[in-house]
């Protein structure tokens, strides 16, 4: 009766407010560097058998169809979208962004994913050792460890990830090192931990290493960032169809009450 239907609504609710959740954090990150937005899966929950399809009916004809009813919904996971953002020119001496599939690595706290994490924001600048870091809140490292000494002067970085300069009283350019990019089987299984971050886990698959333009991996562009992948828009009116449905389904449970204030008054 309106008891399952209170139930049903009730899981609806929970799993509504979750993509609001999603949805509100997509919408924040709109101006986050190389963010990758992602969207609510939902799947529904058991079904009460109250009568299968294809028994024979007192009749002795064979029931066409059965009556089942849902108890509801639920999130079934969250899957990002790794689609590429938009190339915004940048003038940071060591600011890039990876043109195609990749991620660049950097070192993280041992307790962390093994000490390596992965992202695919480039907003890298030198750190007081001269050694390339993530700007983000804690500067972790690119790895493989790339050193700029200080004074260089026209820094490129190739499309295939080579980092090369003028050193102070020289004429000839040097190489400080090449960029290596990773990717991973199932992107979507990583697992995210800010600061542009994410780390591996078994939906992932290992990290598959190798250099930038060889294979599967795209290439480097200097002086360029990706920009968040989040389409506003899209994000506004995902947000008004959730709100609709959370509606709805409050609606649900007001009518299920009032079926119930009728029953219990028909014992008066």
């Amino acid at each position: 009766m309106a008891i399952t239907a209170l139930h049903s609504a009730a899981t609806g609710l929970s799993a509504l407010g979750r993509e609001l959740d999603v949805i509100a954090n997509n919408l924040a990150n709109v101006n986050t560097t190389a963010f990758k937005g992602s969207r609510v899966n939902f799947e529904d929950l058991l079904y009460q058998d109250r009568a299968q399809p294809g028994v024979e009916t007192a009749s002795g004809e064979t029931r066409p169809a059965g009556i089942y009813v849902g108890l509801g919904t639920r999130i079934s996971n969250t899957q990002y979208d790794f689609s590429e953002g938009s190339a915004i020119a940048s003038s940071g001496e060591f600011d890039m962004m990876i043109n195609g599939l990749g991620f660049f690595r950097v070192s993280i706290p041992p307790d962390q994913g093994e000490g390596t994490g992965y992202t695919r924001a480039g907003n890298f600048f030198r750190n007081r050792d001269g050694d390339l870091v993530l700007g983000n809140a804690n500067g972790p490292r690119l790895e493989p460890p790339i050193n700029v000494p200080e004074g260089v002067t026209q820094v490129e970085v190739s499309s295939d990830g080579v980092i090369s300069g003028i050193e102070p009283g020289a004429t000839e350019r040097a190489e400080f090192g090449r960029i290596e990019l990773s990717t991973f089987t199932n992107a979507s299984g990583l697992q995210p931990i800010g600061g542009n971050l994410y780390l591996p886990t078994d939906g992932s698959g290992p990290a598959i290493d190798g250099n930038p333009t060889e294979g599967v991996f795209g290439a480097v562009m200097h002086k360029f960032l990706e920009s968040s992948n989040v389409d506003p828009v899209t994000e506004l009116v995902s947000l008004i169809k959730t709100q609709r449905a959370f509606e709805m389904n409050s609606q649900s449970i007001q009518a299920a009450d009032q079926t119930l204030q009728v029953v219990s008054n028909l014992r008066r």
